[in-house]
């Protein structure tokens, strides 16, 4: 307490505590919903995807949001699927077929969310699940789909 009965150098010090563990719990958000989980089963390069899709040797399924797709497009031989679909397995099904060891390769955005649909989609007894960590966008596994220079096709609305 200062002579004039204030509380000076308490209020910057505080806000500076807050707002140093409010960056701190942001920067932890941030990684968090930027790293991939560890996803034990295949991974393949965008380019590999492509190939595979365009020959009929697995099916692709993208799992951004229309949002997304707009933006970007959608990669050739890809199946738009919002992974936030309530029949999301239903219509990854009806694209792929009923046999649960079909290859199946994901692909989104950065490669976050298709590592961790991987792992529930293989939890939930899907025996080929394939991740595309590179995603549409780039992230540490590569330049992705569209700096790869990969044909996209324009979002028409209508999604799998």
């Amino acid at each position: 307490m200062t002579s004039d009965g204030g509380f000076s150098g308490f209020l910057p010090r505080r806000a500076l505590l807050i707002g140093g563990v409010a960056f701190v719990t942001f920067l932890a958000i941030r990684e968090y919903r930027l790293t991939p989980p560890a996803y034990d089963g295949g991974s393949l390069s965008v380019q590999d995807a492509h190939e595979g899709a365009v020959a009929g040797d697995l099916v692709l399924i993208d799992i951004r949001t229309p949002q997304e797709w707009r933006a970007t497009g959608i990669g050739e031989g890809a199946h738009p699927i919002d992974m936030r679909r309530a029949d999301f397995v239903q219509a990854m099904v009806d694209a792929a077929g009923p046999d649960r060891n079909r290859a199946i390769a994901l692909i989104c955005a950065r490669g976050v969310r298709s590592a961790r649909l991987s792992l529930e989609l293989a939890e939930a007894g899907f025996a080929n699940i394939v991740d595309v960590p590179e995603g549409m966008l780039g992230s540490r596994a590569g330049p992705g789909w569209v700096k790869a220079g990969l044909p996209v096709r324009d979002y028409d609305g209508v999604a799998g």
